[in-house]
């Protein structure tokens, strides 16, 4: 299993464009970890921002009475991509992995496919 700091290091070195990426309490909307970022994506200001989105979605699926578990969640910006997936692990409900990536160099579905397997090996 790997820890908080190897899965973020694994998701920023290993899916082609990625910017930054953070493990989310979307009960807090802290941060439990960061990498990558920079002054035009504060990964603390994102790792807030995307608990709203997170939220949101989960209390229309339950207005909705749907019964399935969000996988993950897409943002698309004219230059990024905003991956965010969520935790079903044990004892890992409530968190949540934040991806952004260049959208010029990266392959969307290989970093889906990439971020799946390293939610996998996490342990939070």
């Amino acid at each position: 299993m790997a820890s908080v700091e190897t899965a973020l290091k694994e998701a920023t070195t290993v899916i082609d464009g990625a910017l930054g990426a953070a493990l989310v309490d979307y009960d807090s909307g802290m941060a439990l970890g960061t990498i990558g970022g920079g002054k035009d994506l504060d990964l603390s200001v994102a790792a807030a921002g995307n608990t709203d989105v997170v939220r949101a979605k989960v209390r229309t699926m339950d207005m909705l009475g749907l019964k399935e578990d969000i996988e993950d969640i897409l943002i698309t910006l004219g230059s990024q991509y905003h991956l965010i997936r969520l935790l079903k692990g044990r004892g890992s409900k409530g968190f949540f992995l934040y991806l952004a990536l260049d959208r010029g160099r990266a392959n969307l579905a290989m970093a889906r496919h990439q971020l799946k397997k390293i939610e996998s090996e996490l342990e939070v």
